[in-house]
């Protein structure tokens, strides 16, 4: 197939490289001359994903309408904060019929929009698929054996998906639940980074696992509140999620997180850093969400508090633990 990967971002750049290793016409568009430049300049995605080489047949270049050209599979690996605005400047070169695939954890703050909805909204399609679950860019690019799912309301174009990506080290499942799976991807973000609070801390396994059960215990409780399937979050895009973002030495959020644990503030930590830890736009977007439905999300409340409130984090840990007694499951 001809796919165009947009965005060239550690995903982005991994995912190119798999599609091409599959045996695509993979062109890879970045927005920015100094994204796009030093990827030419060395094969090499240094800054984001060192030590995998770009293959000379993947085309790499700034140009979004030679780019989407002939474009038979579109993939759209770039930030949820950013999607919209892509999405407006792809428009007028996206190709008719185009399969259109978004690798995107997040919700848009403001609209408390999910990036399908995003999507649809800027480019009037549809059927977009939604590719999620544990896949850390530094490890699907160097060929680590690695499985996710692919959810679209079409059962065909899910499969579809499958075939494109799906080899020996990239395993892909379907599903039909594109709110939960996209839920998921986004909720354990903002869990991900509490953890990494724990981490900061210095606290250790108990209270990390605590964390994260309860953590998935209120991602299902919103979720289902939203129109998603409560079994969703205990497949890969719900807790096989959480579990590598909460834990990875690759994860930006629970870096983040950690950072925060150990006393740095929010400015701190955003103005020494070029990569992006989605948790902390959606830890807003979360809360809001969660006021809308009317759902308790105890966790997610003390992140934003942490973030957007200044709230220390210690007192944040404080006030999870001094709430009132009640059942596990109620």
């Amino acid at each position: 197939m001809n796919v165009t990967v947009i965005g060239t971002g550690g995903w982005g750049t991994a995912l190119a490289v798999l599609l091409h290793g599959n045996g695509h016409r993979v062109t890879l568009w970045g927005r920015l001359p100094e994204e796009v430049d030093p990827i030419l300049a060395h094969r090499e995605n240094k800054l984001l994903l060192p030590g995998v080489k770009i293959p000379e047949a993947i085309t790499v270049t700034l140009d979004s309408a030679a780019a989407l050209r002939g474009a038979e599979l579109v993939v759209l690996a770039v930030p949820s904060h950013g999607m919209r605005a892509i999405c407006r400047q792809v428009k007028p070169h996206l190709p008719a019929g185009a399969t259109l695939v978004h690798v995107a954890k997040g919700i848009e703050q403001d609209t408390d929009a999910r990036m399908s909805e995003v999507i649809d909204e800027e480019l009037g399609h549809g059927g977009v698929v939604v590719l999620s679950g544990p896949s850390h860019a530094e490890e699907v690019g160097r060929g680590i054996p690695t499985a996710v799912v692919v959810a679209a309301r079409d059962g065909g174009r899910a499969a579809a998906v499958q075939q494109a990506f799906m080899n020996e080290r990239f395993r892909i499942y379907t599903h039909g639940d594109v709110v939960g799976v996209e839920l998921g991807g986004a909720l354990k973000n903002v869990i991900a980074l509490a953890a990494g609070v724990c981490d900061g801390i210095g606290f250790g396994d108990n209270t990390k696992a605590a964390l994260c059960t309860r953590g998935l215990a209120e991602m299902a409780r919103l979720g289902v509140a939203v129109g998603a399937r409560r079994e969703t979050f205990f497949g890969l895009s719900g807790v096989g999620d959480l579990i590598v973002t909460a834990f990875s030495r690759h994860s930006r959020n629970r870096g983040f997180g950690e950072r925060l644990g150990r006393g740095e503030s929010v400015d701190q930590i955003l103005a020494s850093t070029k990569t992006v830890a989605e948790g902390v736009k959606t830890a807003k977007s979360v809360w809001q969400l969660a006021q809308k439905q009317g759902v308790d999300v105890p966790i997610s409340r003390e992140a934003f508090g942490i973030i957007y409130e200044g709230k220390s984090p210690k007192q944040a840990v404080r006030d999870l633990m001094g709430r009132e007694a009640k059942p596990e499951f109620s």
